[in-house]
């Protein structure tokens, strides 16, 4: 059965899909130290804000939509989207990272796996996308996925 969506769904959408990205963003602001497990991860997060705010810049203002813009940034983000998760392996590694990393491991690779699915999923839409219309829905889960890991395994802004 296929779900209709209305234009407030879609505002809503993006709006915590906004929110994640900016989350993203805001998890490298916060000093690593000297430890690289850390600042690989954050670097890498900050890098998948970008181009989150890029796309979510377009889908704000759909008449913006630039096919090939949005699918360097949704390529961007299916090939790096493995990257980050070997720097979590250290428990002295905390930066942002809550306990739940490491005590919810199996939990923390579930939200791994599914960020890699649904970039590749938001990059297959993209290739053949002629609007915002026809990405629309894969990048909501995009951010849904930042927005999930986040939630349950970054630590909070006091």
């Amino acid at each position: 059965m296929a779900q209709v969506h209305t234009n407030k769904s879609f505002k809503s959408l993006f709006s915590v899909t906004l929110m994640a990205a900016a989350l993203g963003l805001t998890a490298c602001s916060t000093s690593t130290g000297s430890n690289p497990d850390v600042q690989a991860r954050q670097d890498t997060m900050k890098n998948w804000g970008d181009a989150m705010g890029v796309m979510g810049d377009m889908a704000k203002a759909p008449d913006t939509f630039d096919t090939d813009v949005f699918k360097e940034q949704a390529a961007f983000l299916a090939e790096d989207a493995a990257k980050p998760w070997s720097h979590f392996e250290d428990p002295e590694a905390v930066g942002n990272a809550t306990e739940a990393v490491w005590s919810n491991a199996d939990g923390f690779s579930a939200e791994a796996e599914n960020f890699q699915k649904v970039t590749a999923e938001l990059n297959a839409a993209a290739q053949n996308a002629t609007s915002m219309d026809d990405v629309k829905p894969a990048f909501g889960q995009v951010g849904a996925s930042c927005k999930s890991c986040h939630t349950d395994f970054r630590a909070k802004d006091e």
